[in-house]
């Protein structure tokens, strides 16, 4: 097996990372989703997670995508074509992951004061998952009022 074969696989396992984590970061959005209706947040909340989280897993997974197209760009030995092709691909994604980060945080992601991933914005939205659901847990079950 040549280098370049083994760099080449390597890039298809960043593929399939860059994919799997779109759709487990899909999963993760919908079961964030299915809990804040169910802890009676309502839907425009339950929206906003579903949304927030799939597109953190989606800049998450391009992120990756980009990365496996430099792999096969600077392990190859590419013509100016394929070069050309590569190179468009991988401006393609990222001006696509600074489109979805702008949706996601309202703001150019040069004027953030803290750098954050899409790995990131996925655990956060976990933790604040988890917050909501241990708030709601110790705060115990709902009892009836009474009403003189």
């Amino acid at each position: 097996m040549h280098m370049e074969d083994v760099f080449t696989a390597i890039a298809v396992g960043f593929e399939a990372l860059g994919a799997t984590a779109m759709m487990a970061g899909f999963v993760i959005a919908l079961v964030l989703g299915v809990r804040s209706l169910a802890r009676g947040e309502g839907g425009r909340a339950a929206f906003q997670v579903l949304r927030t989280t799939l597109g953190s897993a989606i800049l998450l997974g391009l992120e990756i995508l980009v990365a496996a197209d430099l792999i096969r760009t600077i392990t190859s030995k590419p013509s100016l074509e394929d070069a050309l092709i590569l190179g468009l691909i991988v401006l393609i994604r990222t001006i696509l992951s600074i489109s979805i980060q702008i949706e996601i945080e309202g703001t150019l992601p040069w004027r953030r004061a803290l750098l954050r991933s899409g790995g990131q914005m996925i655990g956060d939205a976990v933790a604040r998952d988890k917050a909501a659901q241990d708030a709601r847990a110790s705060s115990g079950p709902a009892r009836p009022t009474s009403q003189h």
